[in-house]
């Protein structure tokens, strides 16, 4: 379950910087699939992949936190 909602927040940043999957991917030196399994909600993102994430999104681990999460660490 929170696998899942970090992965929709994922996408859903993703999307509003204008990054496909295949050129987000590329940007982290992952493959499609791994980001494809986040997005999914089927596979967790490691504290390193999240860093790369936020610095190429341009956002804070704080603003792609899902909202509860948000809640527990303010």
């Amino acid at each position: 379950m929170e696998a899942e909602k970090w992965g929709r927040r994922i996408r859903a940043f993703r999307k509003l910087k204008g990054f496909t999957q295949e050129g987000f991917a590329k940007e982290l030196g992952i493959s499609v699939s791994i980001i494809g399994e986040i997005e999914r909600g089927n596979r967790m993102p490691t504290e390193q992949l999240l860093e790369k994430v936020t610095q190429k999104l341009n956002v804070s681990v704080e603003d792609l936190a899902p909202p509860e999460e948000q809640k527990i660490n303010k």
